[in-house]
């Protein structure tokens, strides 16, 4: 049973989403907030973002703030940490930013692959990579912001579709 919260409604058990990236800087916090933003605070998912060679506290690139930014959404309090076993182990989906990262995931960490997917996994037709913009212009930023915002539509129905068919409760092995 789910506990009741302050105003009687029954509390949904919140799950976590993962988005993955190399240093956690760029774009796994773009997609990590923009999809916060789109959720509201309200969810039952937690989204988070960590990176396969992260260090612990990061700012958020300039440009990825400024992009954001242009959106309405605040980067600012993003602070970088690596991936760790635990927040494999604790995600009900995994979404990384390259095949690379889903190779590395995949021969590392073993029974993952059912909540493991490729960000561009949720646009149609779309194969390939998140370009790394590290260290390019703002315009690159643009168009990796703009990437990761035409996979949101799509990765919130399949969030909510699992919401729904779980009362609320998200089952950590659902499917695609």
């Amino acid at each position: 049973m789910t506990p009741a919260g302050k105003n009687g409604k029954k509390r949904r058990t919140r799950r976590l989403l993962l988005f993955v990236c190399t240093g956690n800087i760029c774009r796994s916090p773009m997609a990590e907030y923009m999809l916060k933003k789109r959720l509201g605070p309200d969810s039952c998912w937690h989204v988070t973002s960590a990176g396969t060679f992260a260090s612990y506290g990061a700012p958020a690139s300039e440009n990825a703030v400024k992009v954001l930014a242009e959106r309405g959404v605040n980067l600012r309090p993003h602070l970088s940490k690596p991936l760790t076993r635990d927040l494999i182990d604790g995600a009900a989906l995994i979404v990384v930013m390259t095949d690379a990262h889903r190779e590395q995931l995949l021969e590392h960490v073993g029974g993952i692959s059912e909540k493991l997917f490729t960000l561009k996994s949720f646009i149609s037709g779309g194969e390939g990579d998140v370009q790394d913009p590290i260290g390019l212009s703002i315009d690159t930023y643009r168009a990796v912001r703009d990437e990761i915002e035409s996979a949101l539509p799509e990765l919130t129905g399949l969030l909510e579709e699992i919401a729904d068919e779980n009362n609320g409760n998200v089952d950590p092995g659902a499917k695609r």
